[in-house]
């Protein structure tokens, strides 16, 4: 059950790729994939998406859709544990990997994942080396970036971020899936931004 469900993921990021000139224009969909099993990680928002009714979508709902089916066997990341972010993102912030670290895929030439927020929900500042493309798949949220005004974006915007550049995210009365491709710098994680960011 677990390869299938990831096999049709797969095959939506592939033609997701193909659809959205601002993915194709980031990164080229690897020619290098290498499979890697994967050992299931659950974590509580992981029960928070499989319950969520308002992830409104439309050209993008098929990817939606696969990634919430392959949600059950996939890793789940806790990648602020530790730090003082605070229960309370870390029990609604998720987040598992398609290509990279802990998903069934790896890949020398970028990394993917998805990313879920229930609503009314913040993701303080943070940044990372990677340079790095959100694609919204569904709902909709307030994307932040150091340099630039906040704008809420929808089922296919996108909002990059440079290597380094603080980036935040806040939703309000409707939930967010997003399609997150980061390249270069693959190995370093995210840290939240120490300094405030106007």
């Amino acid at each position: 059950m677990t390869r299938p469900a990831f096999e049709n993921l797969l095959e939506q990021a592939r033609t997701a790729h193909g659809s959205q000139a601002c993915l194709t224009q980031f990164c080229p969909f690897p020619d290098d994939l290498r499979e890697q099993s994967v050992e299931p990680f659950h974590i509580p928002a992981a029960d928070i998406l499989s319950r969520e009714t308002g992830l409104y979508s439309d050209a993008l709902s098929e990817f939606r859709d696969a990634f919430v089916a392959a949600s059950p066997v996939a890793q789940w990341r806790e990648t602020y544990k530790g730090t003082d972010i605070g229960q309370d993102f870390m029990d609604r912030f998720a987040c598992y990997t398609l290509i990279g670290e802990g998903g069934p895929w790896l890949s020398a030439q970028m990394s993917s994942y998805v990313v879920y927020m229930p609503p009314n929900l913040y993701y303080p500042w943070h940044h990372h080396p990677a340079e790095e493309m959100y694609l919204v798949l569904a709902g909709e949220a307030e994307f932040m970036r150091e340099g630039d005004e906040p704008e809420t974006l929808r089922p296919g915007d996108h909002s990059f971020h440079a290597s380094n550049q603080p980036h935040a995210m806040r939703t309000g009365d409707h939930p967010v899936m997003a399609y997150v491709l980061w390249r270069n710098n693959l190995e370093s994680p995210p840290v939240l931004t120490e300094r405030d960011v106007a």
